[in-house]
């Protein structure tokens, strides 16, 4: 069977807080403690990643109120996830973290510096997932008025991970000299100008701290639409697919694959992951109950689901009637997000109920369910897993102490770490 990587999706926010085993964590987790117990979970189990996402706002775009957005925690509390990384690097060894920052909000000096002092701090342990934004919301929390049109949002972005990328290379990996004889500590012939003037962006460089142990972080992304897979195509170590069974998760593949060769890289240098949340449990059976509890609170799940949506969207999905068919819905936010809420049903009910489940896709013990992954991948090709879900103690043990020893026993995921730096892991097999 083909061998995969393992990452896990999740953000520097609220875990489930309002059932049984949650404990205290939902007035907690902002201390970090909650995420760095969970990192070395993750490292024990030889993980190759944490990415967490991040955004920018509260949303009132459902019913122009945020009632549905608080009420829930959909986007918000939220805090920055950068913040998070030094604590979870400094009590982990091996593990990669995955930062969100917005092309639309950074200045890219100041994103190449955080980076590159991050992956100091870690010895070469960061990556960047790069976002464009999708909400006027989140814009005008940065004296915007809105973002972009779309594929000028992209046209952006490429040209700020070409300003970025030549940044991280502006000081030469043997700049630092500490030259006794000569009292020289770095040879500023090593140490290059930028002098970069686009269409969006400028920058005279060079940076003002050496070149970081990886070069530069692993660059993630996860744009699903077409103008999306170009530049993830591009610029990508690692992607992000949402794709809803075996056979979309292999045209997605083969699709990246294929753009990454028009574009002259070696496709083995990207690893796609799929996000999906095993449901597990000592028997089939009582893995299927859980799945029927977890679709139990049918209201709730409709009302979050549809705040989801009109937040990534900023289409007030309030406005239709839970079993009217939708009219041609188009955004210039999450255009792929739209298209898959829609494949799920032609109405606010039928789409938002098969939404709120569309990460389930292995239901069983540890053992069926690691079968069934990795049918997947032998059918897919590769590349591997995003595991998300609750990151609350008893989740996550589920994962790491019955699913993970379940795929190692057939050799189909990581035992130990082979490399010191996250690129060196990801890029191992």
């Amino acid at each position: 069977m083909t061998k995969f990587h393992l990452g896990w999706f999740t953000n520097f926010s609220n875990p489930p807080w309002n059932t049984t085993w949650a404990g205290d964590e939902g007035r907690t987790w902002a201390n970090g403690e909650l995420h760095v117990d969970f990192a070395r979970s993750l490292e024990r189990a030889c993980f190759d990643y944490i990415m967490l996402e991040d955004s920018s706002m509260v949303s009132d775009a459902f019913e122009q109120t945020s009632r549905v957005d608080l009420k829930y925690g959909l986007y918000a509390p939220k805090h920055d996830p950068v913040t998070l990384v030094p604590m979870l690097t400094a009590s982990t060894k091996h593990i990669g973290i995955i930062a969100t920052c917005s092309t639309s909000f950074y200045p890219p000096w100041l994103l190449a510096r955080r980076f590159s002092t991050l992956d100091h701090l870690s010895g070469g342990r960061v990556g960047w997932n790069v976002v464009t934004s999708s909400e006027d919301r989140a814009a005008q929390n940065y004296g915007m008025d809105k973002l972009a049109e779309h594929d000028q949002r992209y046209e952006r972005a490429d040209e700020f991970v070409d300003l970025v990328k030549q940044l991280w290379a502006s000081w030469e990996e043997d700049a630092m000299v500490l030259d006794r004889d000569t009292g020289t500590y770095v040879d500023h012939t090593k140490v290059h100008v930028t002098n970069f003037r686009g269409k969006y962006h400028a920058s005279r460089g060079p940076l003002n701290l050496p070149r970081s142990p990886q070069g530069e972080p692993v660059i993630c992304q996860a744009g699903g639409s077409p103008r999306g897979r170009e530049f993830a195509a591009r610029n990508a170590e690692t992607i992000l697919s949402a794709a809803k069974d075996p056979a979309a998760m292999k045209a997605f593949r083969d699709d990246i694959r294929m753009r990454m060769e028009k574009a002259g890289r070696d496709p083995d240098s990207c690893k796609i992951m799929f996000i999906t949340q095993p449901v597990l449990a000592d028997t089939e059976s009582d893995a299927r109950a859980k799945v029927e509890r977890m679709s139990a609170d049918v209201d709730s799940r409709i009302e979050s689901a549809l705040g989801h949506i009109s937040a990534l969207t900023e289409i007030d999905l309030s406005t239709y009637e839970l079993d009217e068919e939708f009219p041609e819905l188009s955004t210039n936010g999450h255009r792929t997000t739209l298209g898959d809420f829609l494949s799920y049903g032609n109405t606010p009910r039928t789409a938002a109920l098969g939404w709120t489940m569309k990460n389930v896709h292995y239901v069983g013990t540890p053992d069926s369910v690691a079968e069934q992954m990795g049918e997947t991948m032998d059918f897919v090709g590769g590349d591997g897993f995003l595991i998300t879900g609750s990151i609350g103690r008893r989740y996550v043990g589920e994962i790491t102490e019955g699913l993970v020893p379940a795929l190692q026993r057939r050799g189909l995921v990581r035992t130990e770490y082979e490399h010191d730096m996250f690129r060196e892991n990801l890029m191992s097999f």
